[in-house]
């Protein structure tokens, strides 16, 4: 199995990202639409949704919107507003040793479904640089240039409602707040449609762990590792494994962030699976404002200064059914 990651910057969608756009919406409408016996929201009410708990970005889906036409399922699609809900992988911890701070994260899923495209963005007085995925905005892990950075991971399937996919909220934080409290504030106060882990990190080292889904009030922690569960979870399960995994790195007097890094290339924490496949390794770096993008064999390096597009295909060889 092959997948290509593409880097490139876009400082606001146009023309490229519409033919990017034609070509994915496919795999948009069913990321949106799921199995479609639930009952979607309309254009209107997904605007409004929109306008109601993440304004800043109105102008930018508008745009978005007037660049697809007169297509209310794209439109409703573009929001992030109610999609179906999905299952993932992924585990992520923050290092605060020495060469911190640091976040590492694995994303597990799919391969087929992941978009693969590295973007550096600036739709307004902040540039992003994030791991993009379909079908607009949304974020699977980014960085600001105010050296804030977010990352998740899914927190559990049992509990699904109304609100909106987590990537396109970790676009929002990186879009509108520069540092890990307003970030904090601003999860805390939109709704999300599944549970989901949410990773802060800044410069500083200040850093937190939020535990948001529907049905339940924020949890807002200091855990520096966390899976794909909330706060129960029976010790024998996969995730509660991964889990105890990092917090015995993290808390090793001698390890160091490359030795934790390594980890993530190891099992349990790395997915040979193909439902649910490792598809990169990712080190922020906000002190430096730098992302490392890792694969076996392979290091893709970016920075706000020095954002370098091209394309790399990794070969993940058979996997496991």
């Amino acid at each position: 199995m092959e997948k290509t990651f593409t880097a490139q910057r876009e400082d606001r969608p146009g023309t490229t990202w519409l033919e990017r756009f034609r070509a994915g919406r496919d795999e948009a409408e069913r990321w949106y639409l799921g199995d479609g016996n639930a009952e979607r929201p309309s254009a209107s009410e997904c605007r409004a949704a929109l306008l109601r708990h993440m304004p800043e970005l109105v102008p930018h889906y508008d745009h978005v919107c007037g660049l697809v036409g007169d297509d209310d399922l794209a439109h409703r699609m573009l929001s992030h507003y109610r999609p179906a809900p999905h299952p993932q992988g992924c585990s992520q911890a923050v290092w605060l040793g020495d060469d911190g701070p640091a976040l590492v994260r694995n994303y597990d899923y799919p391969l087929p479904i992941i978009t693969g495209r590295i973007e550096l963005t600036a739709w307004s007085r902040r540039r992003v640089i994030a791991m993009a995925q379909r079908p607009w905005g949304g974020c699977l892990d980014g960085m600001n240039d105010d050296g804030l950075v977010a990352s998740c991971t899914l927190g559990g399937m049992a509990r699904r409602g109304t609100g909106f996919a987590i990537i396109l909220m970790l676009r929002y934080v990186l879009e509108t707040c520069g540092s890990v409290g307003e970030a904090v504030g601003a999860l805390c106060r939109i709704p999300v449609t599944q549970l989901h882990n949410v990773t802060l990190l800044d410069g500083t080292g200040e850093h937190a762990t939020l535990f948001l889904g529907p049905r339940r009030e924020p949890a807002v922690t200091r855990l520096r590792a966390c899976t794909n569960h909330q706060e129960g979870m029976s010790p024998a399960s996969g995730s509660a494994l991964r889990q105890t995994v990092l917090m015995d790195a993290l808390g090793d007097p001698f390890g160091t962030l490359t030795g934790l890094t390594v980890l993530f290339f190891e099992p349990p924490l790395y997915s040979r699976k193909a439902a649910f496949t490792t598809a990169y390794t990712a080190v922020y770096r906000p002190a430096e404002k730098r992302v490392h993008y890792l694969w076996p064999g392979q290091r893709w390096s970016q920075t706000f200064e020095r954002f370098v597009p091209g394309a790399y295909k990794h070969d993940y060889g058979d996997l496991e059914r």
